[in-house]
């Protein structure tokens, strides 16, 4: 389906805080990777705090997918995925932490692993941040619209 000027304005301005967020978190944990094992095992240590975390991941995804269901373009794409990637990461934190608890300790074994993943992360972050904020919006009707 071809994007329309409504699609086109959302996905940018999803672009312009997922981008940002995407460059900034992911980046810090990068950098920070070799340190993040007991940051990690504390935040599993409360399970307040990850019910809590699960919850709003869940949120957050549930807002992308309700308002951001594009997928007429690569940026339209990613941010779609996006939403489901919280919501449904979300979900596993409440209902099986520990599934990501292992995860978490398996890749703390392997900061460099760590590092790419989330360096991956920040280019990507890097591209929708300039979707968002640089580039020109494209401002041609769509197919078939006058």
């Amino acid at each position: 389906m071809p994007a329309t000027a409504e699609s086109r304005a959302r996905t940018r301005a999803f672009a312009r805080v997922i981008g940002p967020w995407l460059l900034i978190v992911p980046g810090i944990i990068a950098v920070r990777a070799p340190d993040m094992g007991p940051l990690a095992a504390d935040f599993f240590a409360s399970p307040l705090t990850v019910w809590f975390a699960g919850a709003l991941l869940l949120f957050g995804g549930l807002l992308i997918i309700a308002f951001h269901q594009y997928w007429s373009n690569a940026a339209a794409v990613v941010i779609s995925l996006f939403g489901w990637f919280l919501a449904l990461r979300g979900a596993v934190l409440l209902a099986a932490p520990q599934l990501i608890e292992r995860g978490v300790a398996v890749s703390a074994r392997v900061p460099l692993l760590v590092q790419v993943g989330f360096g991956v992360a920040v280019l990507i972050g890097l591209w929708l941040t300039y979707v968002g904020w640089i580039a020109k919006p494209d401002a041609s009707p769509a197919k078939g619209v006058l």
